[in-house]
């Protein structure tokens, strides 16, 4: 199973690219983030001339999450992050797909900081730990992946002198990533290749792109029962190489999961002797 982060920045201009990239790529689930759109304008149609079954959750102008996938249909487990009912971003899907559970998100940005976005982008990183502790101890084989916002280390961008600053980089926010990781998760890119520097982001500035001048903010976390299945990870760079391109790559992992052993068998109940 090949499982997919794509934030599309915006789905109606970078349909065409979506497309291309499903079409060469094949992934068998897909994360999309920053849809831009009202649910009405999700093209669920053209997805599934593609061979996609998709769940979304769209908003104007901004946020927006799906997922896809390859030749079925996701069944919906959850379409907010728990802990603030009042919070309507659609930052957050939680779906099942073929006995894998799939969580979806968009971690608030956070700038400018300090400010009320950075306080809103801390408190909804907490409420993403409280929950993944939670599905870190499902029985079931999970899968965390989105553009959570973060750099989690100075490796992981070209240069941090410029972006000290941002909120991607603050210590807060990498305080947050530490946390969630020490519950168990597997940052499954940076487990394979420890040593490369890999980016998943290029901004449209200053020929970001052109110059091979990215951040790694796009992330895959499996828990313990999914993560005895990685056997592959990466980028799909030549996306961000498109005309009228996003300014995210995609990030996937491959996995076998013939290689997660089955649950123990519940013990058979004793008949009580009369």
């Amino acid at each position: 199973m090949k499982i997919a982060t794509f934030n599309v920045n915006g789905i109606k201009t970078r349909l065409p690219n979506l497309l291309e990239w499903l079409q060469r790529e094949q992934p068998d689930v897909a994360c999309l983030q920053e849809l831009k759109a009202l649910d009405g304008a999700f093209p669920q149609v053209a997805l599934r001339e593609a061979g996609y079954g998709s769940l979304w959750k769209g908003q104007r102008s901004w946020n927006g999450v799906a997922i896809l996938a390859r030749g079925l249909q996701p069944v919906e487990i959850r379409r907010e992050l728990p802990g603030e009912p009042g919070d309507e971003h659609a930052r957050y899907l939680e779906a099942a797909v073929d006995g894998v559970v799939v969580a979806c998100l968009y971690l608030p940005n956070g700038n400018p900081q300090p400010g009320p976005k950075f306080d809103y982008k801390l408190a909804w990183f907490e409420r993403l730990i409280a929950h993944a502790r939670g599905l870190l101890g499902s029985e079931h084989p999970v899968v965390i992946a989105g553009d959570f916002n973060v750099v989690p280390t100075d490796f992981d961008i070209y240069n941090p002198r410029s972006w000290r600053k941002d909120a991607l980089l603050q210590p807060q926010t990498r305080d947050c990533w530490r946390r969630l990781l020490e519950q168990g998760w597997v940052d499954a890119i940076r487990h394979q290749h420890p040593g490369e520097a890999i980016f998943t982001f290029w901004d449209y500035f200053r020929q970001h792109w052109q110059r091979d001048a990215g951040l790694r903010i796009d992330h895959l976390l499996l828990n313990a029962r999914l993560a005895p299945a990685l056997v592959a990870s990466g980028v799909d760079r030549w996306v961000r190489g498109q005309d009228r391109a996003s300014d995210h790559a995609p990030a996937w992992v491959e996995l076998d999961l013939e290689r997660i052993a089955a649950p123990a068998p519940a013990p058979a109940a004793t008949r009580r002797r009369r």
